[in-house]
């Protein structure tokens, strides 16, 4: 009698689950970071937006941008790959906020004047919501 191999997880179906699965607690520490990335996000753009800050600290909140933006671009590619049907959250409410949110950093290394778009990246506050939305589906543990 042949025992039966059970398969292992693959490294998308734990991505998945990390990004996709709030009640995991892997998923719930993926969003709570999550929120304070964008929580950070949207007070570095209050600050760019005061001019004797951003005249002082013009560096240091543009260095801490691109990290942010490089970690928002990591998060939607994660979520695209860990997925089977990618167009069905690229062309989703959330998936076109998500790209909103990261395009204006990187439009702003070709584009002059490009910290008009800047402003764009309060989307990402549009994020915290999704993740809200998901708690109330979570018990308490």
């Amino acid at each position: 009698m042949k025992k039966r191999i059970q398969k292992k997880d693959s490294w998308r179906d734990i991505l998945h689950e990390v990004i996709y699965e709030a009640d995991t607690p892997m998923g719930k520490w993926f969003d709570l970071i999550l929120i304070l990335i964008i929580l950070l996000s949207v007070v570095l753009v209050m600050l760019e937006s005061v001019k004797e800050i951003d005249a002082k600290y013009h560096d240091q909140l543009l260095a801490m941008e691109w990290v942010v933006t490089i970690f928002f671009t990591i998060e939607y590619i994660a979520r695209i790959i860990s997925i089977r049907k990618p167009s069905k959250y690229i062309f989703s409410f959330y998936g076109i906020i998500d790209l909103l949110s990261v395009l204006p950093t990187y439009l702003s290394l070709f584009i002059s004047g490009g910290q008009y778009l800047i402003v764009i990246r309060i989307l990402r506050l549009l994020r915290i919501f999704r993740i809200l939305k998901l708690t109330r589906y979570i018990g308490a543990s």
